[in-house]
């Protein structure tokens, strides 16, 4: 079990024992390809059954302090979820096709519902979770679903994304300070200068890359006799590759911010007061993957996802970390004790599968 030191501003050292993943793409394959063709021959039907396989077969090889995750979700929950979700929307739309002046009503009904069922969501993911026989719970109201993803997306957008970090930190607080292991809280404090750090990478990565490329498109029209007249097809073709590469440059930087926030996020995480995470993703490695995995995804028209999918999970579960205070099986003789009876109402929650 690999062992990593973090020391502290205050000078305290602690010594994290990393997560890993124990699956392979060879055995994944042939769960995916199943769940891809009975997914097609049930016109989409089998996907809800297909997630809980997948899940299961994710969830089994993580393993952290040498036990793993269990998912306990069923097909026809995440179905039914599905179902109500699908249903609402071909509803609306019905209505508003009917009478269109209903979307000045429906509108404003769906905007309201979304935070619902993302909350729902996060519920149901969690409470079908669960690590040493003890599950997790979720417990976000709707209010504060509403400020972390309806107002934190509309304070992004009517700032031009100059308030991101703050609408980041109002979310990812609400996803971690409402999660629950048995009945011991997780917390997270992040930083608003640690979330406008990362924005600050990510928009320098972005200008750099636009800064390069466009420079490198206008010498190359310039320099080539084919670019010379307006609309040729050098000049096209020259700036058909620079839009390309405006949007490789794009994806580049969000993915460092991705990789970035996450760290932000996890290493502020605490369990109980007590227990602390730790995130230390490389943003450059994990950029490279999930840019790599994409290609050679299409390349394959699809056959490598198995592989890509591995890869992914493989690398973020191993540049995951715990720290517990206290001794191991103590500790969780204690959660156990404490967090493990659970009601059939616990267990009958909706499959609202949306989640983060």
């Amino acid at each position: 079990m690999a062992v990593v030191e973090q020391t502290y501003p205050i000078g305290e050292k602690r010594f994290f024992q990393r997560a890993s993943f124990t699956g392979s793409a060879k055995e994944y394959f042939g769960i995916w390809i199943v769940n891809v063709l009975l997914t097609i021959i049930t016109f989409g039907i089998y996907s809800a059954w297909a997630k809980v396989r997948r899940n299961r077969y994710f969830y089994g090889n993580t393993a952290l302090l040498g036990h793993t995750f269990e998912y306990h979700a069923k097909g026809k929950q995440i179905f039914i979820g599905r179902l109500i979700v699908f249903g609402f929307l071909i509803v609306s739309q019905i209505v508003t096709t009917a009478a269109p002046l209903a979307a000045l009503i429906v509108t404003p009904l769906l905007i309201l519902a979304f935070p619902w069922f993302l909350m729902r969501g996060l519920r149901f993911n969690a409470r079908v979770t669960s690590y040493r026989n003890v599950r997790f719970d979720f417990v976000g109201t709707y209010g504060g679903a509403f400020k972390a993803i309806f107002l934190g997306g509309l304070v992004t957008i009517i700032s031009v994304g100059i308030l991101t970090p703050i609408a980041a930190r109002w979310f990812y607080k609400y996803v971690f300070d409402n999660l629950r292991y048995g009945d011991r809280p997780f917390s997270t404090d992040p930083t608003l200068g640690a979330f406008y750090k990362a924005l600050g990478v990510a928009i320098a990565v972005a200008l750099l890359g636009v800064i390069v490329l466009g420079g490198l498109a206008v010498a190359i029209s310039g320099a080539s006799p084919d670019a010379a007249m307006s609309g040729s097809m050098g000049a096209v073709s020259v700036w058909h590759w620079t839009i390309v590469g405006f949007v490789i440059i794009y994806a580049i930087a969000g993915l460092f911010y991705r990789a970035m926030v996450r760290n932000i996020v996890w290493s502020a995480t605490m369990i109980d007061r007590r227990h602390s995470l730790l995130s230390d993703v490389g943003r450059r490695r994990y950029a490279w993957i999930a840019i790599s995995n994409v290609i050679v995804t299409f390349a394959t028209l699809g056959l490598m996802r198995p592989w890509a999918a591995v890869r992914l999970q493989r690398y973020l579960t191993e540049h995951t970390a715990i720290h517990v205070d206290g001794e191991i099986g103590v500790v969780f003789d204690q959660i156990r004790s404490t967090g493990s009876a659970i009601s059939a109402e616990y267990l009958d929650v909706d499959g609202f599968d949306f989640g983060f």
